[in-house]
Formats: C-alpha cells, structure tokens, sequence
C-alpha cells in the first residue's frame, strides 16, 4: 500500500501553486494573500515559519527575511477542494503589509471609493534594505 504525501493532497494549479492566507492567530484578521509552491508550503510545515513563492520575483521568499517580520505557523489548514491553505500565524514587529501597516488588506470601499482606514506603523523605507 502507497501512503499518500501530505503534498500530493495539494491541488496545486498549472503553475504548481496554491493560495495562502495568512491569518492573526488571536485576532482571525485577514493580514496577508500570497502563494506558495510544494517547497515553500515543505519549508513552512518543517520551519514553524511562513515561506512563500513571490510570483513577481520568480523564487522562493521567507517572510521576514528582509524586514524581520517573521511569521510564526501555529496552524495550517487545507481546504475542502485542497486548493487554498490558511495559516494561523503570530506577526513579528505587528506588521505582514510591505507598506508598514499590520495587514495588506487596509482599505475599506466607502461612498463609492477605496479609502485607507490602518495607519503606517513604521515607514517602509526604514524597514527593507535598499538596493
């Protein structure tokens, strides 16, 4: 008999990723969207630590790795179809967005426009380090 590898219960699309929501593990709140390939998802199961696959980029990404906001998995979660994972993770330094602010998802449709409602914390140019 074959066991199955937790990886092959991935649906993985014709670019071999999946999407991957990063949730606050106290708050549920949405901080981040993202993919990963079978060795970032590999990584972030052995690590505790998300890891990602940047499509602009074309490699394999650790969250934090440039600005040390690390993300530390305390749980994930597959899907019913096996094509989306969810993460319930602790943000190191409070900040997920690469603009400075906790999650990504910081602007709110009101009136018929897109208005920012979340506060940078701390001014993206201070957190990456310039190339």
């Amino acid at each position: 008999m074959t066991t199955l590898n937790w990886l092959d219960e991935v649906k993985w699309d014709d670019k071999g990723l999946v999407v991957a929501i990063a949730q606050d593990a106290h708050t549920g709140r949405v901080l981040m969207v993202a993919y990963m390939n079978r060795e970032s998802l590999q990584l972030t199961a052995e690590t505790g630590i998300a890891h990602y696959w940047t499509r602009s980029r074309q490699k394999l990404w650790k969250k934090g790795e440039e600005s040390g906001h690390t993300q530390a998995v305390k749980e994930l979660r597959l899907d019913c179809d096996g094509d989306v994972i969810t993460m319930q993770i602790e943000q190191a330094g409070g900040i997920a967005c690469h603009t400075g602010r906790e999650s990504c998802f910081f602007r709110v449709w009101r009136d018929g426009q897109w208005v920012v409602t979340d506060e940078v914390l701390k001014d993206p140019h201070t957190i990456y380090h310039q190339h």
